[in-house]
């Protein structure tokens, strides 16, 4: 047959079947985009009726205590008993986040909350097996589900965790969410939260983390109950082990660390939260309820080493006895260390009471500043001589020393030294029991009476009561010059801007420090190195030791809480060696307290001057008018360009300023700061002030009795 060339209708058969394509095709698409159009109106309909989120709930934590450094010292549950502690992805530890993001959400980085591959995948294995095998959640949707928890797995559940997962994204942003999620996720029991759960099994913060710890805190909250290796450890370590199989096929770990990690035991109990100076933690609470975090001036790792000794030092002494030690920095008052008890959860110690602020005796461990009133008011200066001889004092009172024998006559230094009780009483008698009391007090001290009494000379044995803190806040004003510092107990606190509270002028305080500093150590410690004083209560229930250097300020006590007596609880025996220890574990070199001017030197002046050679008890019964400093009066405040003017108090020269005295028994000597500088018959002198500040000022006549005035040169 003859060709009759190609057939057209076999020609246009491919374009109609190509246009045919294209309809079916864009009618495909306009049903897929009007289905999308619809679904999306669906769930943007579906987002606008759900309920704004309470995130307020979510950002609920624990209150924590932190020391000076950041150091947690102790965690408190949240009001609903969850363990739920401030933590962000800065502090945890990179491994943990890199396993977290590849095991949980490896697109979390660049998914707007909802992960479309991930629900595909678990769209078609729900379809292909009938069942949910993955469920698809990114962190996002994960932390929805914690922020607003739902009970169930329905579609309509997942539905409502992806529109929250998108919302959180876009309100909180990324490093925020992870945050949440860090803080939110559930590890068994009360904990929540990767640093409650790091602290709890493994006893650490989460910042640095073994690779098998890691990977089992990355394990754990997809099944948190089934899955506690403190009650299914089988359980734990195999899902540890699939999250560490994960990250070695990923390249975050090589075969040979998968595979040390795997040999790694997990834990099989809950440890302890910290529980460091838990009662100062405990009292900043309640001071401040609601406060999230709370810094302490606490040393961290000095409080931990104290607590530790003071724990030994109380089991070696006996059951039933507890310890306590505050430690305070010189400069400013603040309380580097607070040991409450010897352990706050022991019942048989009764360590939940805060020994720190509890009223005791003190016994002997306030006859320094018995002395330094002495010194101050010019009655006694650390070489005068003093009597340690049977004595009979008003109210029948005849005390005794410790070990019921007498020295004889011994200079105060020595007496101090050796803590004797007669010339003590007999200084007290001197300074006056209602104005030593006055002393302490306007220092800042809370000093408690028996029944209300008014003070008798017994004080200068103890006779009182007062908490440790305020002893150490005393002993801080000897180091300080007589400055006594108020108490910083937060890392932020600055120095009071008050007025300034004294125990005693600086020239005193430096002649106790003096004579502290030599007196002889407990048996194995070296001499000379801290200036401390031991006390022991009436009746052995309190064995107390107070030390200090140039920087830091350190007390200790021990005894029974319930203040039963303890035979033979001696503060040279049981207190003092705590001290030294403690002192031991501050890590510094002790510095003695510098000397300031007016230190009167016997070898350099010659010899005391007659007064102050030998402490006089009869002078009180002289006859005649009593012994009083007539001008400067008490608090005066003088202008030093002022002192030429007329008068009978100020001299003619316009260069010194004249002193005048009442009654006594000549000749009078004159001492500014402890120091002589007019020793006349008359009762009369002239002192040339060398600047501008405070001075105390004291006379004494040839009895033995005198009078003192602080005044401000200007």
């Amino acid at each position: 047959m003859p060709d009759h060339g190609p057939d057209p209708s076999s020609a246009a058969s491919p374009r109609r079947s190509l246009r045919r394509a294209a309809r079916v095709s864009l009618a495909i698409a306009a049903l897929v985009l009007g289905l999308l159009a619809a679904g999306a109106g669906m769930v943007w309909r579906y987002a606008a009726a759900l309920p704004p989120l309470d995130l307020a709930a979510a950002s609920a934590r624990s209150t924590v205590v932190l020391d000076r450094s950041d150091t947690l010292l102790r965690p408190f549950a949240t009001a609903d008993g969850r363990w739920r502690l401030p933590v962000t992805a800065a502090t945890v530890d990179p491994r943990y986040r890199a396993m977290l993001l590849a095991y949980e959400d490896r697109r979390f980085e660049s998914h707007p909350g909802v992960d479309p591959a991930a629900i595909l995948r678990a769209a078609a294995q729900w379809l292909g097996h009938g069942r949910i095998l993955s469920g698809g959640s990114t962190l996002s949707m994960q932390v929805a589900r914690l922020v607003e928890p739902r009970h169930g797995r329905s579609l309509e559940a997942k539905l409502r965790q992806m529109v929250r997962a998108v919302a959180l994204e876009r309100q909180l942003g990324k490093a925020a969410l992870l945050d949440l999620y860090l803080a939110l996720a559930p590890y068994g029991g009360p904990l929540e939260g990767v640093r409650a759960a790091s602290l709890a099994y493994f006893g650490r913060e989460p910042v640095r983390l073994t690779t098998a710890q890691a990977a089992l805190l990355v394990a754990l909250p997809q099944s948190p109950e089934t899955r506690r290796p403190d009650r299914f450890p089988d359980r734990a370590r195999a899902a540890r082990d699939r999250v560490l199989d994960l990250a070695a096929s990923r390249g975050l770990l090589s075969p040979a660390e998968a595979a040390a990690a795997k040999a790694e035991p997990v834990p099989t109990a809950r440890q302890p939260f910290p529980m460091l100076a838990a009662h100062a933690a405990e009292a900043a609470v309640a001071a401040e309820p609601g406060t999230p975090v709370i810094r302490l001036a606490i040393d961290g790792r000095l409080q931990a080493r104290l607590e530790t000794l003071a724990a030994e030092r109380a089991a070696a002494a006996g059951p039933a006895l507890s310890a306590a030690i505050v430690v305070l920095d010189n400069r400013d008052g603040r309380v580097l260390a607070q040991v409450g008890s010897a352990g706050y959860l022991d019942p048989s110690r009764r360590g939940a009471i805060d020994m720190t602020l509890a009223v005791r005796s003190p016994g002997s461990a306030l006859k320094p500043f018995v002395y330094a009133l002495a010194f101050e008011n010019g009655l006694a200066h650390p070489e005068t001589l003093l009597e340690d001889r049977p004595a009979r004092f008003s109210a029948n009172y005849a005390p005794e020393n410790f070990d019921l024998t007498f020295q004889g006559t011994v200079t105060a230094r020595r007496a101090l030294q050796l803590s004797l009780n007669v010339p003590a009483v007999a200084l007290m008698e001197a300074v006056g029991p209602a104005r030593f009391i006055a002393r302490l007090r306007a220092a800042g001290a809370g000093i408690q009476l028996p029944r209300e009494a008014a003070p008798g000379l017994p004080v200068a044995l103890g006779g009182l009561g007062i908490t440790l803190t305020d002893l150490a806040r005393l002993y801080a004003g000897l180091a300080r010059g007589g400055s006594v510092p108020d108490i910083l107990r937060r890392a932020g606190d600055a120095a009071g801007t008050g007025p300034e509270h004294r125990v005693t002028e600086p020239v005193a305080a430096w002649y106790v420090a003096d004579i502290l500093r030599g007196t002889p150590p407990p048996e194995n410690a070296l001499t000379n190195r801290i200036a401390y004083k031991t006390g022991t209560s009436f009746g052995y229930r309190d064995a107390w030791a107070a030390g200090f250097d140039r920087h830091v300020t350190l007390v200790a006590w021990i005894g029974r809480p319930d203040g039963a007596a303890v035979p033979g609880l001696v503060g040279r025996v049981a207190a003092a060696p705590i001290l030294f220890d403690a002192f031991a574990r501050l890590g510094i070199e002790p510095e003695p307290i510098p000397q300031p001017r007016n230190v009167l030197s016997v070898a350099e002046a010659g010899g005391l001057p007659p007064p102050l050679r030998r402490l006089h008890r009869d002078g009180a019964e002289t006859q005649g008018p009593a012994l009083k400093i007539a001008y400067p009066p008490d608090g005066a405040r003088i202008d030093l360009g002022l002192a030429g003017e007329r008068g009978d108090e100020r001299d003619t020269a316009g260069q010194g300023l004249a002193l005048k005295a009442l009654g006594g028994v000549p000749p009078l000597t004159w001492l500014v700061d402890g120091q002589p500088v007019a020793q006349t018959p008359r009762r009369r002198a002239e002192w040339v002030p060398g600047g501008a500040g405070f001075a105390r000022i004291s006379v004494l006549d040839a009895t033995g009795a005198s009078d003192s005035v602080s005044i401000r040169i200007e």
